[in-house]
């Protein structure tokens, strides 16, 4: 018997967590920025309704925000991140199974529930009441399924946020309004490609012969087909597969004009990859480091490097991975000079394995400074967990950082520095 799975996202999430402390972002226009303040990658529907898109540069709306005081916010990632933590604590308290797939969108395991709407409904209202975050719910015997119910009750409100399609006549009565490029996994030249055909709705697409679809795409669009007539073909996963790669890039709150700055930028990238490999209890195999300048600056002068060594032996050590990223700099850096304004930097750590599977060499020989560095690691992780991030660098990242992103319109960190706690007077 095939089981149920919902899916919970909430509703304009960073908005949704700037709100949970500022009640006077309620029922008026707010706007969150992507890094570096660039452009809207979150809106309230009230934005949303003034004509505001989706990844909207902030220099073009400028007077539509002054005219219609429209709230603005950096991105705040910390803050998002604790809460999309707390609303999950929240789901694991109604499903014994639940996917993280995203910092907003969980999947669950509803099987065995009698009155699905009803847990649903008081799911969504204990993440309100724990958390303050309004989220809706799609169950389907499928995983596209339930992303396709759980767009339906985003969108109408006569469902009340959930979404119940395990019915069969219920999914009959919703795909033929559901347009197929909503369709989770449906991009833009797949959703082209299946216009030519007639193929316009979800239930257009439900209908299309399965070795059609693959021959029109690929095994991805089969699966899609098959799912979207209830057949399971995505299990849930309750363990994140294993890492294969990781990055940490960041484009710079001001251009970049000397290597020692793009260096400093780079020893902090990496330096946080580092923390990340330790966290995971993973080491690199190898390291890519980058640096471009801005696309976007025409007539300006153009140049793009990048260089990739392999890690003998393989580590999480920040200290090596700087050491690295320093002779990948100087290689990389333009011979003539300049001038040129980097906009971007960044490293890429790949071969990543479990540190305990990590094969030896015959120069992997653990000595004194080995394990000397190792606790000058574990040491440099604790004090930050302790007092905050970046409370303990590496000297090679400056104390300046010319580099650092711009967040001008950052909200406090409320739930994970005591020093921004709100105070009630």
């Amino acid at each position: 018997m095939t089981r149920p799975i919902a899916i919970s996202d909430s509703a304009n999430f960073y908005v949704s967590a700037e709100r949970i402390f500022d009640p006077s972002l309620k029922n008026v226009p707010v706007i969150v920025l992507s890094n570096n303040d660039g452009c809207a990658v979150a809106r309230s529907d009230e934005a949303k309704s003034l004509g505001i898109k989706m990844g909207a540069p902030l220099h073009l709306i400028r007077d539509k925000i002054a005219a219609h005081g429209i709230r603005v916010f950096s991105s705040n990632y910390t803050l998002y991140g604790d809460i999309s933590r707390r609303v999950v604590e929240v789901y694991e308290t109604f499903s014994p199974v639940v996917e993280v797939y995203s910092i907003d969108e969980s999947f669950l395991d509803f099987g065995g529930i009698r009155d699905r709407d009803a847990h649903a409904q008081a799911m969504r209202a204990q993440v309100l009441l724990q958390v303050g975050v309004p989220v809706r719910v799609g169950i389907g015997p499928t995983k596209t399924l339930a992303k396709c119910a759980n767009e339906v009750a985003k969108r109408n409100p006569i469902f009340k946020s959930v979404l119940d399609m395990m019915d069969r006549h219920m999914a009959d009565w919703v795909l033929p309004r559901v347009p197929v490029g909503d369709i989770w996994g449906v991009g833009g030249k797949t959703k082209a490609k299946l216009a030519l055909l007639g193929v316009h709705t979800a239930a257009d697409l439900r209908d299309l012969p399965a070795r059609q679809a693959r021959s029109l795409g690929s095994v991805v669009l089969e699966r899609t087909v098959r799912e979207l007539q209830g057949e399971p073909c995505l299990a849930l996963d309750e363990a994140p597969p294993p890492r294969k790669g990781m990055a940490v890039t960041r484009s710079a709150g001001a251009p970049m004009r000397d290597i020692e700055t793009v260096m400093s930028a780079l020893a902090a990238h990496a330096t946080r990859a580092a923390e990340k490999l330790r966290q995971h209890g993973l080491v690199a195999g190898s390291i890519t480091v980058f640096f471009y300048t801005s696309r976007f600056s025409t007539g300006k002068p153009q140049h793009a490097a990048s260089r990739t060594v392999t890690l003998t032996p393989m580590t999480s050590d920040a200290m090596d991975l700087v050491r690295v990223v320093r002779a990948c700099v100087e290689a990389a850096w333009p011979k003539q000079g300049g001038p040129y304004a980097f906009a971007k930097s960044g490293v890429m750590l790949d071969d990543l394995v479990a540190e305990a599977d990590r094969p030896r060499t015959l120069f992997d020989v653990i000595d004194v400074s080995t394990e000397r560095q190792r606790a000058v690691m574990q040491a440099l992780d604790a004090v930050n967990a302790r007092f905050g991030k970046k409370t303990m660098v590496l000297a090679s990242e400056g104390m300046d950082r010319p580099w650092a992103m711009r967040s001008a319109h950052r909200s406090p960190r409320y739930t994970t520095r005591i020093s921004d706690l709100p105070v009630v007077r």
